[in-house]
């Protein structure tokens, strides 16, 4: 258990660290160094970074070691129609399996908004709507595979979006979202999710389009 739990601490801190572009991409990650900073033994960060290697987080190169992956342009697309498949989906068995204890979790989450919250702030109030989304679905796999869709999208958004983005409109859609849920509308929640992510891919494409056309791109 004790072995579990530090497992699941490593890689969410490591996943943290490569989300928030702590380790950017192509930066080199030592076994030995990452359980001196983080202060956790060889196996449990041995087993999360091949987690992150299977969910394409890390990069392994035989004889080479081990990478924080990049991004390809090329596969926006894909992260997102994955995204725009299920996250609709939760929402609509949320709206169906949702308690309302979750609910109001979700209201004072959107709530607690203040007047010049941070971009980070309210990333995380983001993250928190749409985590007890999830959780109100009721099927750990879908979780398990959004949490991870989740993560990528978040990573791309410090990438290309935290120093331009306005974060304040999406962390308002989830009041609408939230009012789908309640009344047990699953069409009316699939369809503003849907919407929500399709908007997020707009931003990011955007930003992606203009750092490549930028002089300065290399």
């Amino acid at each position: 258990m004790i072995e579990t739990t530090l497992r699941e601490q490593a890689y969410q801190q490591l996943r943290d660290l490569i989300v928030r572009l702590e380790f950017a991409p192509g930066d080199v990650l030592r076994e030995e160094d990452l359980q001196q900073q983080l202060g956790i033994g060889r196996t449990p960060i041995r087993e999360a970074l091949q987690r992150l290697a299977r969910e394409h987080f890390v990069t392994v190169i035989p004889r080479r070691g081990m990478f924080v992956s990049g991004i390809e342009v090329s596969e926006l697309s894909l992260l997102f129609e994955t995204r725009t498949v299920l996250e609709p989906y939760a929402a609509r068995l949320a709206a169906t399996r949702g308690e309302t204890s979750l609910w109001d979790a979700m209201e004072q989450a959107l709530t607690s908004v203040r007047s010049g919250a941070s971009a980070d702030a309210l990333m995380s109030i983001d993250r928190t709507c749409h985590e007890l989304m999830w959780q109100a679905a009721g099927n750990r796999f879908l979780t398990d595979t959004l949490d991870m869709l989740y993560a990528q999208s978040d990573r791309l958004w410090h990438l290309y979006l935290a120093d331009v983005a306005d974060m304040s409109e999406a962390v308002e859609e989830h009041a609408t979202i939230l009012d789908a849920l309640r009344s047990g509308d699953g069409d009316q929640a699939s369809a503003l999710v849907d919407e929500h992510i399709r908007v997020f891919d707009a931003q990011i494409r955007r930003a992606v389009t203009e750092r490549l056309a930028s002089p300065l791109a290399v």
